[in-house]
């Protein structure tokens, strides 16, 4: 029997890949996520070969035109945010049982909480025992001060969850700002307040307004079922198109890192006057982002977090290159359902609010930021000037939008808590578009593993839990296939 058995052929289906197989499916099952890796490096060395083409400097409108696929791209990605986090958040949280949603809702928030106070005592401890700021070089940039309050800052928070017009806020954000006087000697409580709408959607009240109508729509049972189908219909349009745009990714972060590199200042300068503080930026969020957060998703799902990692590298790759939260917030969701097998309900329940509030790496950036201009200015801090930080930091982290550098924006928030002067964030800024880039991926991460660990937490009652068609389509076989 054994002669005869080995003598005739295997069926197909039961016949072993060969290695050379084997590899080919691998690349076919990879391939996006190496062009884009391919992308990010080949920028790299375009950025470097038209830096060194030249002894003169490359002027804004010739990087303008090096970046203008880049722009492209990102146009593309931020198109997609408004609709897919609309319809996501809409869809998930009105096809869910409201004590499933609510459960889900806690536990999410619970994590971002705990990541994020995390993220900040964790860059405290390594910014006050580096002490990168101690004999440090950096120069001061004269750029003028912004008058920023941190109540007014707070407060704007609260108002941006509730917005009058909904169309509005698609565009635009409110924004307190105090009015300088003739007299400048006039203390800034008792200046004039400003209210206006900035530029920038208003994605914090876009979310509150999904939640509460996804919440609706569940409560009003088979009478929403109508626009329920519709914000369905909607949120699986919308992933079929990014699916489209996410293999445009590789070209757009060539020419987006490309740019980059091509306009900064000379790199030595920079390492001189601020590589402590860099580095002491990057090792808090390599920690964080490769050691804090698996060994937390490790401990509640006891599974390997980073074959979980892995599995998002696409979309980490595309948060390096776009430096954008938000921008990313698509292809992540497709990661996570397609490569992780999270189920979609949790996935466009969690991720667009993730996108939103939990920026671990913004929090931790922004602690060790403020610490480290204390001590550039000789400016000692008590410990509970240390805990106001870390306190005001979890809040700016909160209000700062998903776009590329909008942490400087709410860091003077966090200077002001400690009576520094605004216009020190230009201390940083040198450096401030790479640790962005770094601080994002690690964003991405924290809200990816959240996902994952809700959908393991839920797993009970959302298998008690009918699908609708959209979500079950091929769920089961994803899973099978991609859990970890």
């Amino acid at each position: 029997m054994k002669e005869r058995s080995s003598y005739y052929p295997q069926e197909p289906s039961k016949r072993p890949k060969t290695k050379g197989q084997k590899m080919r499916s691998c690349l076919r099952h990879n391939a996006l996520t190496i062009l884009t890796v391919s992308g990010v490096v080949g920028g790299v060395i375009l950025g470097i070969i038209l830096r060194n083409s030249r002894t003169e400097k490359w002027t804004p409108r010739e990087i303008m035109y090096i970046n203008y696929l880049g722009d492209l791209f990102l146009r593309m990605l931020k198109s997609l945010i408004l609709p897919l986090i609309i319809s996501s958040l809409v869809s998930a949280i009105g096809s869910l049982d409201l004590s499933l949603s609510g459960k889900i809702g806690a536990r999410a928030i619970g994590y971002y909480m705990v990541t994020t106070i995390c993220a900040v005592v964790l860059g405290i401890i390594l910014v006050v025992s580096i002490q990168p700021g101690v004999g440090s070089s950096a120069s001061e940039s004269k750029r003028p001060a912004q008058n920023v309050s941190t109540v007014d800052t707070l407060m704007d928070l609260v108002r941006n969850m509730f917005p009058p017009n909904l169309v509005q806020a698609c565009i635009s954000q409110h924004r307190t700002e105090p009015k300088p006087p003739e007299n400048e000697s006039i203390p800034l409580e008792e200046w004039e307040l400003v209210e206006k709408e900035v530029s920038g959607a208003n994605i914090l009240g876009l979310v509150v307004f999904a939640t509460v109508l996804g919440i609706t729509l569940g409560k009003m049972g088979p009478q929403a079922k109508p626009l329920l189908s519709f914000f369905e219909s909607l949120s699986g349009a919308m992933m079929v198109i990014t699916n489209w745009v996410i293999w445009l990714s590789p070209i757009g972060v060539l020419f987006l890192v490309a740019s980059k590199i091509t306009e900064m200042k000379s790199l030595d300068e920079i390492v001189a006057q601020l590589g402590m503080y860099f580095l002491t930026v990057l090792v808090a969020l390599i920690i964080h982002g490769f050691l804090v957060l698996p060994g937390m998703y490790f401990l509640l799902t006891k599974k390997n977090p980073y074959r979980y990692i892995s599995n998002m590298a696409q979309a980490l790759v595309t948060a390096f290159g776009t430096s954008s939260s938000s921008a990313t917030l698509p292809i992540a969701i497709s990661c996570l359902e397609e490569r992780n097998g999270i189920d979609s309900r949790v996935t466009r329940f969690v991720m667009p609010i993730g996108a939103t509030v939990n920026m671990d790496g913004t929090a931790l950036y922004e602690a060790v930021a403020a610490i480290f201009i204390s001590q550039v200015r000789k400016v000692g801090l008590s410990f509970g000037q240390l805990i106001a930080v870390s306190i005001t930091a979890t809040a700016a982290s909160i209000g700062a939008a998903g776009i590329p550098q909008a942490g400087l924006v709410t860091m003077v928030m966090v200077l002001d808590t400690v009576r520094l002067p605004a216009n020190d964030v230009f201390l940083i800024i040198a450096v401030d578009w790479l640790l962005d880039r770094f601080r994002t991926t690690v964003n991405v991460i924290g809200d990816s593993l959240g996902a994952g660990i809700v959908h393991h937490l839920s797993r009970n009652e959302l298998a008690s839990m009918p699908h609708h068609p959209q979500q079950t389509q091929n769920g089961a076989e994803r899973h099978a296939t991609t859990s970890i």
